[in-house]
């Protein structure tokens, strides 16, 4: 890196914007460098923030996203207007459905120039209104610091999610004198002392209640009170799609999670409570088995839903009780008012739930020399508890969700969007963040050629992220819809692929080819002694469609 020279320059909107970002406590943001935004870059050429130079939008909001999951602030990033803002647009996606707070900053054609189809210019507001909490353009360099202190109230607050500020070109360049405003803080609210104890008393009453919990917002405070709860209640818990990380998967009231490829028994366990309790969950297509896990509108056993949007409360689901709550501050006020109760059945019921769950976590043996539930059982035994997992879309993801034990807050970083190419950049993201623990990515061969470029990033910045590669030369999830849908017909599922380990080493990395299971735990030692990014190519058989289904029936 290069020496920075100190030059007397004017202050600008990019000095502005960035000491507003500081006044927000930003360490570190995300970009592809475009003219656009010159003098934002300008701005951080003499700030303490980290730049973080991608390959690619997409990759700059989803590590961004990844970020602010990982910190519960927004993440942040930068990218160049046009062609930069549509392939940042995934990364916008993941963050709203996921509620994660993050801000994208995108450059805009000068205000002079608006409305002209001007190169590369693009309605920010039509085209990511239905993606994002607010859509804004800056069009006064004296506005400034009230936009982006605007932006990071509105990510943080209610259900948090990602907000998108435009910056015309020459609104940054302008002189500006703007003050900074002062750092903003989550908004969120707690429940009522009555809704607090119909709660209570309502999970008391209750023969057969099911506890499921998710959504944005929660922190590691919040886990461990949800953990004492339960158990102080006697209710079993279940998780809401990649969520598994919102309770200690070894707790004794834990059920499992609640997403693709349920487990049969939990399936029909929900199916029977007379009661569910839903904390911060949306009751979404894939928690809820496309809307037939639970009936809709009107479920058949009692609802209480706990949202931090009110909005969300009744939008398909009918609620016997609705709480417009945050649920990480809600669970806090439930732990303190709970006693312990006693119930015998309701105790056999957790032990029944529980012993499902170990029942499911045996393997399924699957065919071919790479054997997937090997490789993430043995996992469980080589990582820690704080050891962060990452994992984009497809089939592969299964043998994560089934088999991985999540035992730490904020170990598991996955799209509830189910966007392929999450898995690489959210691991990046995770080792700059925390450079002292173990990340491991879990992509497809396909997931991963989405974004590998950005195991440049990895690599210029010795984020020492390893990555394991489920290589089966084929898309795997689509395949596997069309053998059920039009059986003997493949069309546009298979790929060849390059040799990703050599790959890895054209970076000047850690590049390993694992043909036979036998020889993970070998290859993963040596990855993670290597002191560089690594990629693991796992030669796993294309009959393994998933941890029970095969290509050949």
């Amino acid at each position: 890196m290069t020496d920075k020279i100190s030059i007397p320059r004017a202050r600008h909107g990019g000095t502005a914007l960035v000491e507003a970002l500081v006044q927000q406590g930003v360490e570190r943001v995300f970009c592809v460098p475009g003219e656009s935004f010159l003098a934002a870059l300008d701005g951080l050429y003499d700030s303490d923030i980290d730049v973080i130079v991608n390959r690619q939008e997409g990759g700059s909001a989803m590590m961004a996203e990844a970020d602010g999951k990982l910190t519960g602030r927004p993440g942040v990033a930068f990218v160049t207007r046009g062609p930069g803002a549509t392939n940042a647009a995934a990364g916008v996606h993941i963050a709203f459905q996921d509620s994660t707070p993050m801000v994208l900053f995108v450059g805009q054609v000068a205000s002079d120039q608006r409305d002209r189809e001007a190169f590369q210019e693009v309605d920010y507001r039509a085209m990511f209104g239905p993606l994002a909490k607010w859509v804004a353009e800056i069009d006064r360099t004296d506005r400034i610091p009230e936009y982006v202190s605007r932006a990071f109230h509105t990510a943080m607050s209610g259900r948090p999610g990602p907000v998108v500020l435009a910056l015309p070109e020459d609104v940054l360049s302008a002189p500006c004198e703007a003050v900074a405003l002062p750092r903003a803080e989550s908004a969120g609210q707690g429940a009522s002392a009555s809704d607090i104890e119909r709660i209570i008393k309502d999970m008391r009453a209750a023969s057969q209640p099911f506890l499921m919990v998710g959504g944005g917002g929660w922190d590691g405070e919040a886990r461990q009170s949800l953990g004492e709860f339960a158990e102080a209640m006697q209710v079993p818990v279940g998780t809401s799609f990649r969520c598994q990380d919102y309770i200690d998967n070894r707790h004794p009231n834990y059920a499992g999670d609640v997403g693709i490829a349920i487990n049969p028994a939990l399936s029909a366990r929900i199916r029977e409570a007379d009661h569910l309790f839903v904390f911060g969950a949306r009751l979404g297509e894939i928690t809820t088995g496309g809307y037939s896990l639970i009936d809709a509108p009107m479920p058949s056993q009692r609802l209480t839903h706990v949202h931090s949007d009110p909005n969300e409360l009744g939008r398909v689901y009918w609620p016997t009780h609705g709480v417009a709550a945050r649920p990480s501050i809600m669970i806090k006020q439930l732990r303190t008012e709970a006693h312990v109760f006693s119930n015998t059945e309701r105790a056999a019921d957790v032990d029944s739930m529980r012993n499902a769950f170990s029942k499911w976590k045996q393997p399924v043996t699957t065919p071919g020399p790479v054997q997937m539930e090997t490789v993430v059982r043995s996992l469980n035994e080589i990582l820690d508890e704080r050891a962060i997992i990452t994992n984009g879309a497809g089939n592969y993801a299964g043998w994560v969700h089934r088999y991985y034990m999540f035992r730490g807050w904020r170990t598991q970083l996955a799209p509830t969007s189910g966007s392929m190419g999450y898995g690489l950049p959210a691991a990046v993201a995770a080792k700059l963040r925390h450079p002292d623990r173990d990340v491991v990515c879990f992509a497809g061969d396909g997931c991963f050629q989405m974004i590998s470029q950005e195991f440049g990033t990895a690599c210029q910045y010795q984020a020492n992220v390893i990555i394991l590669i489920h290589n089966n030369g084929i898309y795997g999830t689509i395949r596997m819809h069309q053998e059920r849908t039009y059986p003997g017909r493949v069309s546009g599922t298979t790929m060849v692929n390059p040799d990703f380990a050599a790959l890895a080493r054209s970076y000047g990395a850690f590049g390993a080819t694992v043909e036979k299971t036998e020889d993970f735990e070998a290859a993963f030692a040596a990855a993670r002694a290597s002191g560089t990014p690594a990629i693991l190519d796992l030669r796993v058989s294309s009959e393994a469609l998933t941890t029970t289904a095969r290509l050949t029936p």
